[in-house]
């Protein structure tokens, strides 16, 4: 049941005041439309096509759109693959890498933040040089090197198998922003008063961190996820136009921009504007979610 102030009034959570404050603005609620659109077609893409984006004949290469008036709505690429199957088969690859770089980036990040702001001392040390050493490695170069490195190794054709390798790098460069805001959140939060009765008690580190000093740097994390799916999705179209990203036989979204470029001046722009138009999509809508979210978090613009 809902705590109530003394005039009657229910007191709501810090969590729902804002959800609340979300609900009320129209960018919001489009962007979240557009964002579960795109997760609905990366997990049932049998509902939207039930054409094999692998199947490809070349006597039916470069078909214009055909809308509803055809067997490709879309159109088809130079091999011959279906557009419309590529488009929605080419969505799982881009969000499944988004969710796996910035889930475990997370996990990292405020893993190594709670320890560092707690303790302090060494671990502090450590992790605080660790951070300024990642920091200091530009992203892309990074990905360049690693990528190249290890492009001849084969893991096979399964969809985890295609992204692995730019998950991994992606992830080794993305947990750092993380760390920061959590250690700078701990570090605030643990000597106030609820955090020093419950030491008095008993309470374990673990149980602290876990239990009374964590909840409070959530707020901060949880408001960087959605850009960073955001950033993760741009990034493997850049990754792919280098070819050091997922790569073919996959279908992504970057793959089939990079495809669609080299045709763009030769007639065939819809090969290039339907998988570009996916991607500024999907990644505006992340980043309009992630920056209203951050705003309803913020105590000082509430």
């Amino acid at each position: 049941m809902a705590e109530e102030t003394e005039g009657g009034v229910p007191n709501r959570s810090f969590w729902s005041d804002a959800f609340r404050t979300l609900r009320r603005r129209p960018s919001v609620i489009g962007a979240t439309v557009v964002a579960v659109f795109f997760l609905v077609v990366a997990l049932f893409p049998w509902l939207f096509t039930d054409k094999d984006p692998q199947r490809c004949d070349i006597a039916d290469s470069r078909i214009p759109p055909q809308w509803l008036e055809g067997e490709h709505p879309f159109g088809t690429n130079v091999h011959g693959c279906d557009v419309l199957a590529e488009l929605v088969y080419g969505s799982r690859p881009s969000l499944l890498l988004a969710f796996i770089v910035v889930g475990a980036s997370v996990l990292i990040g405020v893993t190594l933040g709670t320890l560092a702001g707690y303790y302090l001392g060494i671990v502090d040390a450590i992790v605080s040089r660790t951070v300024e050493v990642f920091l200091v490695v530009p992203l892309l170069l990074a990905a360049l090197l690693l990528l190249s490195l290890f492009r001849t190794v084969d893991l096979g054709d399964g969809l985890l198998a295609t992204i692995i390798q730019p998950a991994i790098v992606l992830t080794l460069f993305g947990w750092m922003g993380y760390t920061r805001y959590v250690r700078a959140s701990v570090l605030e939060t643990k000597n106030l008063d609820y955090v020093t009765a419950a030491r008095v008690l008993g309470a374990s580190d673990l149980r602290i961190m876990f239990r009374h000093v964590l909840p409070n740097a959530i707020g901060t994390v949880t408001a960087l996820v959605p850009t960073a799916i955001a950033a993760v999705i741009g990034t493997e179209a850049v990754l792919a136009f280098l070819g050091i990203g997922v790569r073919p036989p996959a279908v992504s979204w970057g793959i089939m921009i990079t495809e669609g470029s080299e045709w763009f001046t030769g007639g065939s722009q819809y090969l290039l504007l339907f998988p570009l138009g996916c991607l500024l999509a999907t990644v505006l809508a992340f980043v309009v979610i992630g920056d209203n979210l951050r705003d309803a978090l913020d105590p000082k613009l509430r």
